[in-house]
């Protein structure tokens, strides 16, 4: 009985001993515990009260229950509700519910459709479901019917992200500014849109980046609307749907029977018209010699402008510097007139077209200038002047000395330095070659000049042009050397050159002193400086055979660099061949402008005037320019759908990443040649038809 107790004990005591081993190797061993695979799959739709598609609701909240913990992602860009509401519907989460409060009185026998788009994401790990929309009627019957398709900035087929596109019944032009849109969607990260619940009939259609959220037309918000009326309509389709599984593997393949909303590829192409009230924005005196006027918008002309107190001596009494922006027209006005520089206070008349409510009428504005000096510049004034006071009657004692013949040694001294005419001529002068800081030049570079105040004069004699003759490194005059000429209209102190320089060439341009005199009376002293051009080798070409335009359509065709600055420009007529030579190695893009008015330039739409923005096009590929090398392509503008033709490496706004693979995608290395990117499908068929607005395809 003893022994088995004694068993007994022996063998507890082993399994306890056993028991604390494991316990201590368990705490001996550090790490962290495993989780699961990562959750890539969103948010499930499980029910809705009332039930999606219901008629005869009469109550004014919804609630869209999920299978999982949600919430709401960026609700303000997302969310949408049609028909348009006065005030703001409450959208909360509780949970797996999404509860929607609708503040506005429900309208009888009509459909309202909740569009949530990408805003609902799971809690943990933020996957998104997406094209989520919730469609109910207060009637008897549910409006089905709808339209899509994309929103794209019209200057450079940006998608508009996140922007408002809304259709009126009324089809009266006013409607868009006086009205609220009766039926509205919102884009998506990529420009597309989707209108739902709209009922049989006919419909104009716009897009409207909604600022002051009163859902209609503003001048100073971008735009876009069709040209045409729009017919909704829906086609039947049968198509064999593939399933895959979570890792993407093919699980099941059926026939499914669809319905098409159309029209599904509206192209809207959204613009700023530029409008900005004219009025005129902000005077100063920046010194003595200088009046500034801001104008808050561009002008066509200069305002006019009349000295009121006191009166110039002189006829021309102001030479005017203008810079006119996109936003603001800016003239600084020189002042040439003794008199009014001497003047503490100017007051001026100045007469310009101003807005006043939709109007434009003539205004003169009576301005006053007052010159302010600080202490020390008062008092370093009144110094000068006691130093020519002393200067003077010094002078004056001098000259007495000399006529009665007293004169000493010192005293002809001082004479001189006091009766010596100081002329001081003060180098202005400052050469600019256009992209480059050194002595090496650009072929296509011309030779440009600045000088620190309004040029009154230019001795064309004066400018010399030399070239360094090889091999004996003689310097010669080149002939048939241009004057020089103002850079722009406005630039009052610019000038260029415009010489065709020789490839592999090294030049010198040299200014006499006094070559340039402004207009106090300063002149450039003596200027030389040495350049060398280019040779050709360090260049490459390239040559674009454009298809597509009309004949006698005028296009401008501009070579981009990856910030989409514009390098060169070129024009051509109808469809014809693009050239462009000495092109620095470099990756570039092409974009070409339907220039409908021919003035060289892009032009944005009036809505008022019913004008639509200039067409743009981009060439769908990079190119690489490499060093004396020509390159050939061919582009027809119409053969790449619209949303596709312009280069992943240079959009901006691009769609948002979503983390919704398993494994991530496989990336190219940079070496890697990229031609072949644009093979995805496009929006519509892949292909842009020409019509600007409506892109039907034969196809379907």
């Amino acid at each position: 009985m003893t022994n088995d107790n004694n068993r007994h004990s022996v063998t507890a005591l082993t399994a306890i001993a056993a028991v604390v081993a494991i316990l201590l190797h368990a705490c001996a061993s550090i790490g962290n515990p495993e989780g699961g695979p990562r959750d890539y799959t969103p948010p499930q739709f499980v029910g809705a009260r009332p039930s999606p598609g219901a008629t005869g609701v009469t109550g004014n909240k919804v609630t869209l229950t999920f299978n999982e913990l949600v919430q709401l992602v960026d609700q303000q860009k997302r969310v949408t509700v049609s028909p348009t509401q006065r005030n703001m519907p409450r959208i909360a989460v509780n949970g797996r519910r999404v509860e929607i409060e609708l503040r506005d009185t429900l309208l009888p026998e009509t459909t309202y459709v909740i569009d949530l788009s990408d805003a609902v994401a799971d809690n943990n790990e933020g996957n998104r479901m997406e094209h989520l929309h919730y469609m109910f009627s207060t009637g008897e019957t549910l409006d089905t019917l709808g339209m899509s398709g994309i929103v794209l900035r019209a200057c450079d087929l940006e998608p508009m992200q996140y922007v408002l596109v809304g259709v009126h019944s009324n089809l009266n032009d006013t409607a868009f500014t006086r009205l609220p849109l009766e039926r509205i969607a919102r884009t998506d990260d990529r420009g597309r849109f989707t209108i739902r619940g709209l009922k049989p009939g006919r419909y104009r259609v716009f897009a409207l980046n909604d600022m002051d959220g009163d859902y209609r037309m503003a001048r100073s918000e971008d735009v876009a609307w069709l040209d045409t009326v729009i017919e909704p309509s829906t086609r039947r389709f049968t198509s064999m749907d593939t399933i895959f599984t979570f890792d993407h593997k093919v699980d099941t393949v059926v026939e499914g029977e669809h319905t098409l909303l159309l029209p599904d590829d509206l192209l809207l192409p959204m613009f700023n018209e530029g409008y900005r009230a004219s009025y005129l924005k902000n005077t100063s005196r920046l010194d003595r010699r200088r009046l500034q006027l801001v104008m808050a918008a561009p002008q066509d002309t200069m305002p006019h402008i009349t000295p009121i107190k006191p009166k110039p001596l002189q006829q021309r009494w102001m030479v005017p510097e203008r810079y006119v922006k996109e936003a603001s027209d800016s003239t600084i006005l020189w002042l040439t007139d003794t008199t009014l520089i001497a003047a503490d206070s100017l007051t001026l008349a100045i007469s310009y077209p101003k807005t006043v409510g939709d109007s434009m009428v003539a205004t003169t504005d009576t301005i006053h200038f007052v010159f302010k000096q600080s202490r020390a510049e008062l008092k370093q004034l009144e110094q000068e002047r006691k130093q020519r006071e002393q200067r003077a009657k010094r002078l004056a004692q001098l000259l007495e000395k000399q006529t009665e013949g007293s004169l000493t040694e010192d005293d002809e001294l001082d004479l001189k330095d006091l009766a010596r005419d100081t002329i001081t001529v003060v180098q202005h002068l400052k050469l600019e070659a256009d992209g480059n800081s050194g002595n090496k030049i650009e072929i296509t570079d011309s030779l440009r000049f600045k000088v620190d105040e309004p040029i009154a004069s230019i001795n064309q004699r004066a400018v010399h042009l030399l070239r360094q003759r090889m091999p004996d490194s003689v310097w010669v005059a080149v002939d048939g050397v241009p004057p020089l000429t103002p850079r722009f209209d406005g630039d009052c102190m610019g000038l260029t050159l415009p010489m065709v320089l020789q490839p592999d060439s090294t030049y010198a341009i040299e200014l006499d002193s006094l070559a340039i005199t402004g207009i106090y009376g300063t002149a450039t002293n003596k200027f030389r400086r040495e350049f060398k051009v280019k040779d050709e080798s360090e260049y490459g070409s390239l040559r674009i055979d454009i298809s597509g335009p009309a004949s006698g359509d005028s296009a401008i065709v501009q070579l981009l660099d990856g910030s989409e600055r514009i390098v060169r420009s070129t024009t051509i007529v109808g469809s014809g061949a693009a050239v462009f030579r000495y092109v620095t190695p470099e990756t570039y893009y092409v974009r070409l402008v339907h220039d409908r008015n021919g003035n060289g330039l892009w032009d944005t739409g009036n809505y008022a005037r019913h004008i639509q923005p200039e067409d743009v096009f981009y060439y769908p590929q990079r190119l690489r320019v490499r060093r004396n090398w020509d390159i050939s392509e061919a582009w027809d503008i119409y053969a790449t759908a619209v949303d596709l033709q312009k280069p992943e490496q240079i959009r901006k706004n691009k769609p948002e990443t979503k983390s919704k693979l398993l494994k991530p995608k496989e990336t190219k290395k940079p070496e890697e040649d990229e031609e072949d990117e644009f093979n995805s499908n496009a929006f519509g068929r892949g292909t842009y038809s020409g019509n600007r607005y409506q892109d039907y395809h034969n196809s379907r």
